[in-house]
């Protein structure tokens, strides 16, 4: 069996302090300690009383409030629409094949690019070049931006750039990808610099392309990824298995890179 040599985290931790969600979505933790829990636990043994434990302490625990989408976490297609275009029920997260999770990846840098650009399938293949590497069916593509810079800032939701329609159908359409990730907040540009899109076009399509891509191709994106500029550009793994959540749109992960000699 090989074993890596190098495993690089790529997702954030949960907590209830740093900014990478609106305010109507940020996570909530409750932390209970073991001298607040010694009596409940005490209470399970007929008898025994809380001093009766270590030092009166009992478990800890924690009481996490979340939606699918926080922290680091992998859209399936049932987040895009509620079917594909021949009218197919689209999959949730308990749907997917978990081979797609676990592939070999390459990095694209599009740290170059300004806040709000939509990426378009010349650009991806200008990256390929530059990296030297043709993309095959399964592979992992994973996206940098600036975005991660500002993480724990209120900066990061404004901070990006957009996969757009285009770009998002040449690497599942074409490629055969089926997983990708970014290290934004959104796989589309941010908000609030598509706010500015929709006000001067009035186009709604175009609000959030990268993501209804997935009604022509079912995929999935990772969002919320962090480290990627510590990555070499391909000749790693990634393992990015989602919870089990029956019918959700989405799924929490522990997205890693895994490098081998």
């Amino acid at each position: 069996m090989q074993i890596p040599t190098k495993i690089v985290d790529l997702s954030m931790a949960l907590d209830n302090d740093t900014v990478v969600d609106p305010e109507i979505m940020r996570p909530k933790i409750q932390y209970v300690t073991q001298a607040e829990n010694a009596e409940a636990m005490a209470g399970f043994f007929p008898g025994m009383k809380a001093v009766d434990l270590p030092d009166g302490e009992g478990w800890a625990w924690e009481i996490v409030t979340l939606t699918t989408h926080n922290g680091t976490h992998i859209d399936a297609p049932w987040h895009y629409h509620s079917v594909d275009k021949h009218g197919n029920p689209m999959q949730t997260i308990d749907q997917l094949p978990l081979d797609w999770f676990y592939r070999p990846a390459v990095k694209f840098d599009f740290r170059h690019f300004e806040d709000g650009y939509i990426v378009q399938p010349s650009d991806i293949e200008a990256e390929l070049t530059r990296i030297d590497y043709a993309l095959k069916p399964l592979d992992i593509v994973l996206v940098n931006t600036k975005a991660s810079e500002y993480y724990g800032s209120e900066e990061y939701l404004s901070r990006g750039i957009g996969m757009g329609r285009e770009a998002t159908l040449f690497l599942t359409q074409e490629h055969g990808v089926r997983v990708t990730g970014i290290d934004a907040w959104g796989w589309d540009a941010p908000f609030s610099l598509q706010q500015e899109t929709y006000a001067r076009d009035k186009d709604a399509h175009a609000v959030w392309q990268g993501h209804w891509a997935g009604i022509e191709q079912p995929y999935c994106h990772m969002e919320k990824l962090l480290n990627l500029e510590t990555l070499p550009d391909h000749g790693f793994m990634v393992s990015c298995m989602p919870w089990k959540i029956k019918g959700a749109s989405g799924g929490w992960i522990r997205c890693v890179a895994m490098m081998f000699d």
